[in-house]
């Protein structure tokens, strides 16, 4: 089994990587920062190969691809990891260059990634792509907006593939996390304010990388028949809230 991950340098993605390479898979691990990628082939090695991959480049998607080894271009497993949020402000106090770029990575790289590798699978009549979302793909909360919009698309996306993919042999999974601990997406989504990151975890007991590495793991060794189209995946501190209503001060008891 060869599987692609991206965003493969850090967080949900190297958990993944070193799930399945502990598992015996051969990994394609994409990514920015190639000096992750690099110290993550040094220690996981042979079955780890690093691939600079910037997924709102279509180029950069079309090169790493193509410079793959001919024995690695089969690709059974295909893990849409690399994503982000930024900021927590409500709509209109966000930045307009940040929704943009939470729509190139989390929307448009998706699919791009997803269009380059999905002829292959579907020639070969065999293959998995794990999407990763979001519960905020399915759950608003104030400050969520577009980072929640994003992952919504991930959740219909994946629907609308398993309509194209019926009868090809091809799996699509979207892979719905909530509350995770241990990764950079706090810190990025505040701009690197380690403090204000660490609050969203203070006193909770939240889900691991590691989590959600063994749920991807679990649907890709499942028979081939199967096919999980949604897994949503939330720590036991962690559930659902009253809907809010906001009630005028002058309205009498």
């Amino acid at each position: 089994m060869i599987v692609l991950i991206t965003g493969a340098s850090s967080g949900f993605g190297e958990a993944m990587a070193r799930r399945f390479v502990s598992g015996g898979r051969r990994v394609i691990a994409a990514a920015r920062r190639t000096d992750r990628l690099a110290r993550l082939r040094g220690e996981l090695g042979e079955r780890l190969l690093p691939v600079t991959m910037d997924v709102t480049d279509p180029a950069s998607i079309e090169q790493g691809l193509a410079r793959l080894p001919e024995a690695w271009r089969p690709i059974d497993v295909l893990i849409n990891n690399a994503g982000l949020a930024l900021g927590t402000e409500t709509a209109p106090r966000c930045s307009a260059a940040e929704w943009m770029t939470m729509i190139d990575t989390n929307v448009k790289g998706l699919a791009a990634v997803t269009h380059a590798v999905l002829p292959g699978m579907v020639a070969r009549d065999s293959g998995l792509i794990i999407n990763l979302g979001s519960i905020a793909g399915r759950n608003p909360y104030p400050g969520g907006n577009v980072y929640g919009a994003t992952k919504a698309f991930v959740e219909q996306f994946t629907r609308n593939l398993r309509a194209d993919l019926v009868g090809t042999g091809v799996r699509a999974t979207d892979l719905a996390p909530g509350l995770v601990g241990g990764t950079e997406f706090s810190n990025v989504r505040y701009r690197g304010d380690d403090a204000a990151a660490a609050k969203v975890y203070a006193g909770a007991t939240a889900l691991t990388p590691e989590d959600i590495a063994e749920a991807a793991w679990w649907v890709a060794n499942l028979p081939p028949r199967v096919n999980i189209t949604f897994l949503e995946i939330m720590p036991t501190c962690q559930g659902y809230g009253p809907m809010v209503i906001q009630r005028s001060a002058s309205v009498s008891a």
